[in-house]
C-alpha cells in the first residue's frame, strides 16, 4: 500500500487526510526506519508494508468505534511500543487527547523525539509496567475513555492489564487477528471479574496479497468498577491469567 493507496483507502471509508496530516505519517515512516537501525521496533520496514500493517491496521479501530473520529476522547495506548495504533489515530483525528504507557525507556524516548518532529500536542508519555499505572495507587486507574492495545497479549492477560484504567461507562478496544473468538472464550472469566462485558466483535481484513489478513477489533464495555485487587502485581497477569 502506497501512501497515495493509503490515503485513497481512507477516502472511500469516510476519513479524508489532509497533506499536512500525510506529511506527518510520511515523517512517522522515515524517522521509524531510522531509528529501528540501532533500537528494535519492528520487524517490517518496507514503506508499503508500514502504510498498510502498522498506519492503516491501527486506524481500523475508527472502523470499529465510530467515535473516534469525532469525540474529544482520553485515550490511553497500553503497550505501544513503535505507538500503534495510537499515534496513527492521533494522527487522523487530532482532536483525541493520548497517553502512552510502556514498559521501556528507550521506546519512550523515541516516542517523545517522534511526537515531538510530528507536532502532536495533548500526548503524554508514561514509562511504566501497566500493572503499575492503573493499580489502586496508580495514577491511570480508571481514567480513561478509551484504551486499546494492539499485538501485546492473549486477550484474557490484555483485560488485566487494561481495563483497570478504563473508566466506568468507557471501552477497551482490543486490536486481535484472526484466533479472536478462542481467546474471547477463553478471557470470559478475565472479563466479567474485571467488570467488562463484550459490546462488539468487528472483523475486518487487511488488503494483502495475495491473500487479504484478518483482523478482529474486539469492544468491550467497562460496566462495573475493577476490583481494587487488580491488576495484581508485575507479571503475574502474565503467568496465572484469569481463565
Amino acid at each position: 500500500m502506497t501512501p497515495e493507496q493509503f490515503r485513497a483507502a481512507l477516502a472511500r471509508l469516510g476519513i479524508t487526510l489532509t497533506d499536512q496530516q500525510m506529511a506527518q505519517f510520511d515523517q512517522y515512516y522515515h524517522y521509524l526506519i531510522e531509528v529501528n537501525q540501532h533500537l528494535n521496533l519492528t520487524r517490517i520496514t518496507a514503506e508499503d508494508e508500514v502504510y498498510l500493517k502498522h498506519f492503516y491496521d491501527s486506524l481500523m479501530g475508527a472502523f470499529a468505534e465510530p467515535a473516534l473520529q469525532t469525540a474529544d476522547w482520553q485515550l490511553c495506548d497500553i503497550g505501544a511500543g513503535a505507538g500503534f495504533p495510537s499515534l496513527p489515530l492521533k494522527i487522523a483525528f487530532p482532536q483525541l487527547e493520548v497517553t502512552i504507557v510502556d514498559s521501556l525507556n528507550k521506546r519512550i524516548d523515541f516516542l517523545r523525539s517522534l511526537v515531538d518532529r510530528l507536532g502532536l500536542e495533548k500526548v503524554h508519555l508514561v514509562h511504566a509496567r501497566a500493572e503499575e499505572f492503573s493499580n489502586k495507587k496508580g495514577p491511570g486507574r480508571e481514567q480513561f475513555d478509551l484504551v486499546t492495545a494492539r499485538a501485546v497479549a492473549r486477550l484474557s492477560v490484555l483485560s488485566e492489564l487494561c481495563l483497570p484504567a478504563v473508566k466506568v461507562g468507557g471501552e477497551f478496544l482490543a486490536y486481535k487477528a484472526a484466533a479472536a473468538s478462542e481467546e474471547l472464550q477463553a478471557a470470559q472469566t478475565a472479563l466479567a471479574t474485571l467488570g467488562g462485558q463484550v459490546e462488539n466483535t468487528m472483523e475486518l481484513v487487511l488488503p494483502t496479497q495475495p491473500e487479504p489478513e484478518k483482523r478482529n477489533l474486539i469492544t468491550i464495555k467497562k460496566v462495573a468498577a475493577t476490583p481494587l485487587k487488580y491488576p495484581r502485581r508485575p507479571g503475574l497477569p502474565n503467568k496465572k491469567p484469569l481463565e
